[in-house]
């Protein structure tokens, strides 16, 4: 029998990290949690005794307790490597109480599955953090008391077999204020004048008036004293600007990215994002800070500088802005900066691809930018049509990555095109100018990365949690999912 037993969260960790610790250790799973407050009944929180909780062994896990209770008392040391955070260490615990361990449990954490971290962490045992255990338990806590209250309501009010939640119940209920939103929107008419004009080389040159009109007859006079005027180019303003990449993912940033992307529920994108993790591709998917270690920073700043050139290198640590957030751990990044990409299907690989951008983006040098904006005068009346456009000189960061907002076709609408050159007193051959008619439109429905960011402004939830609470508010009808994600 093996002299240590290393106790994870999944099989298929254990697996990996077994070859790295050898004959000596054997590793085996929990297969997650192991106990929590009983299904039924109104004991499961003593309220009048400081809310203190009472735990079971959960059905499932009764064999898979006996199990790991044999093979603790046969070995000489029990190592609780469950994951490195309020949930993890949570585990741990209820681990430790299930299978009567001492309080001075070894307890390892790692946050990305290699060998040099895994030995590492050996190396560097502590015991049980109580203050993240309580955190977990005290959310656990409030999830039971607010859903058995608000339970019952909704079995005698709407119908048997619904649930209310401390983060599922907010979830609906901006979804259902966004819905009101679209209910409550009267379209409002405006009329904006384009016009295109003909340029040598077959180039043509877009350019509208700034002001849109209200009304229709508005704009048929504009057109009207158009007609048979001159065109010429009364100004020409250009001004150099810098972009800057965003930061490597969170939890939340990679769900948002994910799905404008490549497409992929939150769900999905968590579950792919444990396969990454557990076979040691990336770091622990579960985090809310934008940080990387010097280590990271460095093979980072060497792959650049291999792929692009050094002088696309440009060393950066981001702070997160959540007041919430924990900054202990880093984001979200590739354990190998070498490996531009991965083996495995398609979705892995798909994912892995989008994090290591990311993350090689983050320490790239700003995109440097021309932005040049043409003021064009008609010789019929005293209004001015403006053209703008800009260049890259220097792409930067978005030779690797350019991240997407919620809003996508409205930025592509809005994007400015590179314009021809132009000079102060040119005269451009005039080819067509309409007035279109735009209605104002209500706001666009959630998407599951709309809803992620929104949860995550509020401060409700943690990033973890918001693939289980958009299922279940699916799963139960409350409310239903387009074909437009």
């Amino acid at each position: 029998m093996a002299k240590n037993l290393v106790i994870v969260e999944s099989p298929a960790k254990a697996k990996t990290i077994e070859g790295y610790l050898g004959k000596d250790f054997v590793v085996k799973s929990s297969f997650g949690h192991v106990r929590d407050l009983p299904i039924k009944g109104d004991k499961a929180i003593d309220i009048a005794n400081d809310f203190a909780p009472t735990y079971v062994v959960s059905a499932d896990k009764t064999k898979v307790i006996s199990e790991l209770k044999s093979l603790a008392k046969s070995s000489e040391e029990v190592w609780l490597a469950t994951d490195d955070d309020r949930e993890g260490e949570a585990i741990s615990w209820h681990l430790k109480e299930a299978l009567g361990l001492k309080d001075n449990a070894k307890r390892i954490v790692f946050r990305e599955i290699t060998k040099p971290a895994i030995l590492q962490a050996i190396t560097q045992p502590r015991t049980i953090d109580m203050d993240l255990v309580n955190a977990q338990q005290a959310r656990r806590i409030m999830d039971r008391l607010i859903g058995f209250e608000l339970s019952p309501v909704l079995w005698s009010k709407v119908q048997k077999g619904l649930s209310a939640g401390r983060v599922q119940s907010v979830a609906v209920r901006l979804i259902v204020e966004r819905e009101r939103e679209i209910e409550n929107h009267e379209a409002v008419a405006t009329f904006k004048v384009v016009a295109h004009f003909d340029l040598p080389g077959k180039k043509v040159l877009k350019a509208e008036l700034s002001k849109a009109f209200a009304k229709e007859n508005d704009a048929l006079d504009f057109l009207k004293k158009c007609v048979g005027a001159a065109f010429s180019i009364k100004s020409l303003e250009t001004k150099p600007a810098k972009k800057s990449p965003a930061p490597p993912f969170t939890t939340s940033t990679l769900q948002q990215e994910a799905s404008r992307k490549l497409g992929f529920a939150v769900a999905t994108t968590m579950s792919v994002a444990q396969k990454l993790y557990e076979s040691g591709r990336i770091t622990y998917m579960r985090t809310d800070s934008t940080m990387l270690s010097q280590e990271a920073r460095d093979k980072a700043k060497a792959e650049i500088e291999s792929a692009y050139g050094a002088k696309f290198h440009h060393s950066r640590q981001f702070k997160t802005k959540s007041e919430s957030a924990q900054e202990a751990h880093e984001a979200i990044r590739p354990t190998d900066f070498a490996n531009h990409s991965i083996t495995g299907d398609a979705r892995e690989k798909r994912l892995y691809e989008l994090i290591w951008k990311r993350t090689m983006a983050s320490q790239m040098a700003d995109a440097e930018i021309d932005r040049t904006v043409a003021k064009i005068e008609v010789s019929t009346n005293k209004a001015l049509l403006t053209a703008s456009g800009e260049v890259i000189t220097f792409y930067g960061f978005l030779k690797a990555y350019q991240e997407s907002t919620d809003d996508e076709e409205d930025d592509k609408e809005a994007a400015a095109s590179n314009l021809p050159p132009l000079k102060i007193g040119q005269q451009v051959d005039f080819k067509e100018m309409r007035a279109m008619q735009r209605f104002s439109r209500p706001p666009a429905r959630y998407t599951e990365a709309a809803l992620v960011k929104k949860l995550e402004e509020l401060g409700i939830g943690r990033p973890s949690t918001y693939a289980p609470t958009i299922k279940t508010i699916v799963d139960r009808a409350y409310v239903e999912k387009g074909t437009q994600e």
